[in-house]
């Protein structure tokens, strides 16, 4: 499959919930009502992903809200991976429930992970997602580590005034850690 400028698609995104376990303020307001809960069925996920592998997508990628907060994830990443012709799943997580995820999603099929982490101080995260804590996210990291979900990207959101002194330290991180750092612009939603 090939867009309008004659690149080769292989890639999908899959947005499989709205519902997050944390209250980002770029992401959510304060006072956001609950998400809406017409979401595709594993059943429709499948039928999607096969249908776009049979068109040349190899790659899928799971997303959210916060993907591991889908009740059946494994099971439906299973099914995704049994899929003839996807090669490789990854997903983007804020990596919290990840330590007692993490084999489970390996031995399902998941392959790599992106983390969102927009700071290293435990003040500023729960700020930042309104009362999440940082060792929630750094142990998600190392049960990541520890099943094997690499190469780990870590996205960072870049928000003036709150985070954009810690540039240099979590560019530091990198050199502790074997991840990949990724600045995101913030989008105004």
């Amino acid at each position: 499959m090939k867009d309008s400028f004659g690149r080769e698609i292989n890639y999908l995104r899959i947005s499989v919930t709205e519902g997050c376990n944390q209250r980002c303020i770029y992401c959510m307001p304060e006072n956001a009502p609950p998400p809406k809960l017409a979401v595709l069925t594993d059943d429709e996920i499948a039928e999607i992903v096969l249908a776009a592998a049979s068109l040349g997508i190899n790659k899928i990628r799971i997303t959210g809200g916060e993907p591991l907060t889908r009740p059946g994830i494994v099971e439906l990443i299973k099914r995704i991976s049994t899929t003839p012709g996807i090669e490789d799943i990854a997903m983007t997580t804020n990596s919290t429930l990840l330590p007692e995820m993490a084999q489970k999603l390996r031995d399902a099929g998941l392959r790599r992970v992106n983390i969102s982490l927009d700071t290293l101080d435990a003040v500023k995260f729960r700020a930042i997602t309104r009362g999440g804590e940082i060792s929630d996210t750094l142990n998600g990291i190392d049960a990541a580590f520890e099943a094997g979900l690499t190469p780990i990207k870590i996205n960072t959101v870049l928000l003036g005034g709150i985070n954009d002194d810690e540039i240099y330290k979590l560019v530091e991180l990198t050199r502790s850690c074997p991840v990949e750092l990724r600045f995101i612009e913030l989008m105004p939603i």
